[in-house]
């Protein structure tokens, strides 16, 4: 699971901006302004016959600051992504 989730800086960083476009999901904002200190990301490649899915996910960053469901409280209503 990312951790941005639970980062302080979720909507404003631009690297979870990234993992958000590479999921083809629906941004927390369209114009991010804070560029984190060395992200780390697991890039896992998962194939099922001649289908093959890509998952992103940010292990560890030298910003994150723990804010505990800041990403359910900015989406009330949608399921936390896994």
């Amino acid at each position: 699971m990312c951790i941005c989730i639970h980062c302080h800086w979720v909507d404003r960083c631009s690297t979870y901006h990234a993992v958000e476009s590479q999921h083809g999901a629906r941004h927390l904002t369209p114009t991010p302004d804070f560029e984190p200190r060395q992200p780390r990301i697991n890039v896992h490649l998962r194939s099922q016959g001649l289908t093959t899915t890509v998952e992103w996910d940010v292990v560890a960053c030298n910003s994150f600051l723990t804010d505990l469901g800041h990403w359910q409280r900015l989406r009330p209503l949608e399921a936390v992504p896994t």
